[in-house]
């Protein structure tokens, strides 16, 4: 079974205590409006009033002309990592979502992105990763294409 994994929590630790980000700036800091700020590692949406972070993120080892960098939020404070197959609150909101497969060399798979509705999310990331030359899945934004998190095989 495919299983949601956010962000790596050393990455995390490192960017919630003012470490920089994929453009080599220290985060932003902020409050959270409560309106729709998903946290990339416990994929939860930070609460009204909440300190969060605003930075850029590349969520490949390096850089490349398929490695995207876009901005993304992280709760200020410490919060625990999501790795499930469960399906974590941020993606209970949104209709739909953008996901693609990467292979080994952490390039697009073409022919496997797709905007799929959030019921359906799951189902169709067990059939893009039957695709052996697909490692791993990023779901993005399907308005904005902002980096959410990764689907593995479990």
């Amino acid at each position: 079974m495919p299983v949601i994994t956010a962000l790596d929590t050393t990455l995390v630790r490192t960017l919630q205590n003012g470490g920089p980000d994929a453009h080599g700036q220290v985060p932003e800091r902020t409050v959270s409006d409560g309106g729709g700020n998903p946290c990339r590692h416990c994929l939860r949406y930070i609460p009204e009033g909440a300190e969060m972070l605003i930075l850029a993120h590349r969520p490949f080892p390096a850089a490349q002309p398929y490695a995207e960098t876009g901005p993304i939020f992280l709760c200020a404070e410490e919060c625990t990592r999501h790795e499930s197959a469960e399906m974590p609150e941020i993606f209970t909101r949104s209709p739909d979502y953008l996901i693609k497969g990467y292979a080994d060399d952490d390039r697009i798979v073409y022919g496997t992105g797709v905007v799929i509705g959030k019921d359906q999310l799951m189902a169709q990331a067990g059939k893009i990763l039957a695709d052996p030359r697909v490692r791993y899945i990023h779901i993005r934004s399907a308005r904005n294409n902002c980096y959410q998190a990764r689907i593995d095989r479990g």
